[in-house]
């Protein structure tokens, strides 16, 4: 057999396992709202180049239905002139096809309807990228392929009870990852956020807004919907046990509330409460115990919420064709004024609610990124304060949004930072703080102006305005303790002049510069290098190890390999030694400067400088909801944070460093980060030149553990660093128990004796324990993250150098072609770079 009889035959070998339809055909169907043709698809064998190639009558024998055929001839033409558009060097060959990742099923469901308007409304940094990336969109065509290829090469793999077979088995799978960038928007109600977030992601009607007296206690999401093209909405409900709870204390607040004296009444508290219970159950709550209030009748639009509680949630789901009649039916799970729902409404379900997740369909902007509106600093219930605090610790990104005219005087809004700040730096992993500025056109028309003279004072307006918050920020010094200059950034935007472009052009809104923003989050450049490196590391050892080579290599490499790993775990284990340490002295320090003011800060809280005039109703609430209070005001109060301060403010620095949310140095002053078993130079030299693709293996195993396990120390040291609050919580929550019992005279002063009696009494042994609970923690992540190092790479060179190849497949070409895709984004990349 010749050459070219063996090209051709390994050629038809190659091809044979992929022709199987793909991801890309599977999610172009589905965003098309076609996907009950899925498997009609898979049964004919059509993949992205095929789909490409199809005539008329393939289509018709593929879809015999002529409405979802019309439906699918359109989407396809306008997905092929996309792609002419962006790509045009890719026009006359077939074989190079790169689909568009443009949302096509938006424009066919959208063309008749909306016109010019969509274009204005559409995202400008999808067309950007289209623009200015030639051939950027086909990454997802490469992705898709190397998915393909690697899921054929995981069926070749014989299921033999092995320890390599199960080894690269489970490197296959764990090939798969969603990155998610979160995105948490703050502010007041009436600041705008509303029209940012539609303005942002191309939404208009998505989001309601307008005044309004809206719930502050729910937390909505903005997603992408990957499912199909609706607008969906899942309402997540509290549950039956929190409302009941919730209802008790209520009637019992406002049955106390009443019997007090005039100038003791806690009456903010209580229009909280009536506004609530009225939402829900208009006058009847009144005359009703809450036992009657828990009676099903209420509930019989919503039976998912009589659903008894189980592990995972399902909530309600709403399903609709646009976003403005997904806002209509969400006004009554998210608002309180009957107006924006209509005169036809009776019951407001928002007091039951503790998250709505909206799901968008076709756009780019919200593919990796979830935008979250956010109530300002948590609420008194437990699970959606657990919620809140789990969401702001999840955000890469948080926005504060207020209005330009009053945006550094603006107290609520700098409240809102500086309450969240330790639960987005030390206790989360946000690297950007951008304070945006709404409504920066609102001013008089005037005639005696030109429309150069507006824009000009518009500009000059939002400059001081800039100035003006940096200078804000740079006095926090609660705030700075977690942030930097460098991560604080400034935007005045107008919503409204994006769409209209009347006295702003659409640069000036500012609105473009948070979509370039959110597309640079959002890209998935990473997501398709990582998973096509990955995949070349994992045919390099496959295609080794399907080799048979000399005993005498694998022991030197093997020697060398095993020397540097103990050299390198030592580099790793001392700085962890010493930040331990450091940490001890910190805490040593933080405790018994605790010890000296808690009395203090107890008395802050429980004996606030200002008349006690219905205090009791507050300070009822705070030991009802164990140490937690948000007042109508939105002021937050939290007795367990106040009490840890301490311990809490001696470790900041020096965990800000350890732990940095910023930068690329890494944590544990980057020993991690520089963990290295230098295979990359063992590869040039020459006496390891046969053992080159398992040194390859190696390299991308040494890159894929450390960014797993910064990862890990990513989310465990918010864990940490909260422990020492969740301690002193847990410390006092039998006193707590014992002030909620306390009712009748003089129940103020009784709760008062209570809490100083247990906090003087327990700070010798409470305060100690939060230092030592912290410390076992950390002590923990340490082994294991040294553990898990030593664990996977210890496993890849044992695994990677003494198998004898016995059922290994051949991978030549499977590795051929992801090499070359490999290539061509390192080359993308390097052309990014030097742009």
């Amino acid at each position: 057999m010749g050459p070219r009889s063996i090209f051709k035959k390994r050629l038809k070998l190659l091809k044979l396992p992929f022709v199987v339809m793909d991801d890309f055909v599977r999610n172009k169907l589905t965003e098309w709202d076609l996907s009950e043709w899925i498997k009609r698809f898979e049964e004919h064998k059509i993949d992205t180049k095929s789909l490409y190639l199809l005539n008329d009558q393939d289509i018709a024998d593929l879809i015999p239905k002529v409405g979802p055929r019309s439906k699918f001839k359109m989407s396809l033409k306008l997905l092929k002139k996309e792609q002419n558009t962006a790509n045009p060097e890719t026009v006359d060959s077939s074989a190079q096809v790169c689909p568009s990742t443009s949302d096509t099923s938006d424009k066919v469901k959208r063309e008749s309807d909306l016109q010019g308007e969509s274009s204005q409304w559409q995202p400008p940094a999808k067309k950007q990228r289209l623009a200015n990336k030639p051939g950027s969109d086909s990454e997802e065509i490469i992705l898709s392929d190397v998915k393909n290829i690697m899921r054929c090469v995981h069926q070749k793999i014989p299921p033999r009870d092995n320890r390599l077979n199960k080894f690269l088995t489970e490197k296959i799978k764990d090939l798969e990852t969603d990155k998610r960038e979160v995105v948490g928007v703050f502010g007041k109600i009436g600041a705008g956020k509303s029209s940012l977030i539609n303005a942002v992601i191309g939404e208009k009607d998505l989001l309601s807004s307008g005044n309004i007296s809206a719930c502050t206690s729910v937390m909505i999401k903005v997603e992408a919907n990957k499912d199909n093209s609706k607008y969906e909405a899942n309402i997540e409900f509290i549950t039956k046990k929190e409302w009941k709870d919730e209802l008790w204390f209520s009637k019992n607040f406002l049955r106390d509330n009443a019997d007090q004296e005039s100038d003791q009444r806690d009456d903010d508290d209580c229009e909280d409460i009536v506004e609530k219970l009225s939402a829900l159950y208009g006058e009847d709550w009144k005359n009703k115990s809450p036992d009657d209030l828990m009676n099903d009748k209420y509930f019989k639009e919503i039976p998912e919420f009589l659903i008894p509680e189980c592990p995972i949630p399902k909530g309600k789901t709403l399903t609709v064709e646009t976003a403005k009649e997904l806002s209509a039916k969400l006004v009554r799970y998210t608002r309180s004024d009957p107006k924006d729902g209509g005169r036809d409404v009776k019951r407001w379900y928002w007091p039951l609610v503790k998250c709505v997740t909206i799901k968008v369909p076709n756009n780019d902007l919200l593919k990796h990124v979830t935008l979250v509106d956010l109530p300002g600093n948590g609420d008194i219930n437990k699970s959606r304060d657990t919620m809140w605090k789990t969401v702001v610790g999840s955000c890469s990104t948080v926005w504060i949004v207020t209005e330009i005219n009053r945006a550094a005087s603006e107290r609520e809004a700098w409240e809102i930072l500086e309450s969240a700040s330790s639960f987005m730096g030390n206790g989360g992993q946000c690297q950007h703080i951008h304070f945006i500025c709404t409504k920066s056109d609102l001013i008089e028309d005037s005639e005696d102006h030109s429309a150069a003279d507006v824009r000009a004072f518009i500009l000059k307006t939002n400059d001081r305005a800039k100035k003006a918050v940096r200078e804000k920020f740079s006095k926090l010094k609660k705030v700075k303790k977690h942030f930097s200059d460098e991560s604080f950034k400034v935007f005045t935007v107008s919503s409204k002049q994006f769409l209209k472009k009347k006295r702003l052009d659409r640069d000036d809104t500012e609105i473009p510069k948070l979509q370039e923003f959110l597309q640079d989050l959002n890209d998935c450049h990473s997501e398709t290098l990582n998973y096509v490196s990955g995949a070349r590391g994992i045919l390099s050892l496959i295609q080794w190890a399907s080799r048979r080579r000399r005993d005498d290599i694998k022991t030197a490499v093997n020697k060398v390999l095993q020397q540097k790993m103990r050299d390198e775990l030592d580099k790793v284990r001392k700085p962890m030694k010493e930040t331990y340490l450091a940490f001890e002295k910190c805490l040593s320090e933080g405790v018994e400067k605790s010890k000296r003011s808690c009395e203090k800060d107890l008395k802050s809280v429980i004996h606030p400088n200002k008349s006690g005039s219905g205090f009791h109703g507050t300070l009822k609430c705070i030991v009802q909801h164990d140490g937690i209070h948000k007042t109508t005001k939105g002021e937050k109060i939290n007795l367990n944070m106040k009490l840890s301060s301490c311990l809490t403010e001696s470790i900041d620095e020096e965990f800000k460093k350890t732990f940095p949310n910023e930068g690329e140095c890494g944590p544990f002053n980057g020993v991690l980060n520089s963990f290295s078993l230098d295979t990359k130079m063992m590869k040039e030299k020459t006496e390891y030149k046969d053992v080159e693709l398992q040194l390859r293996f190696l390299s991308t195993e040494e890159e894929q553990i450390k960014a797993k396990l910064n990862n890990t120390i990513r989310d465990r040291k918010k864990s940490i660093y909260s422990s020492l609050t969740t301690t002193i919580e847990t410390n006092m929550q039998k006193c707590y128990d014992v002030s909620k019992q306390i009712e009748g005279d003089g129940m103020l002063r009784k709760i008062r004796e209570t809490m100083v009696k247990h906090v003087l009494g327990s700070k010798d042994v409470m305060f100690q324990e939060a230092k030592a609970v912290m410390l076992k923690q950390l002590d923990d992540l340490m082994r294991d993250i040294l553990d898990d190092l030593e664990k996977t790479m210890q496993d890849s060179i044992e695994l990677s150098l003494k198998t004898d190849g016995v059922s290994i497949p051949d991978v030549t070409l499977e590795l051929v072609m992801v090499k070359n895709h490999y290539k061509e984004l390192q080359g993308r990349e390097a052309q990014t770079k030097n742009h």
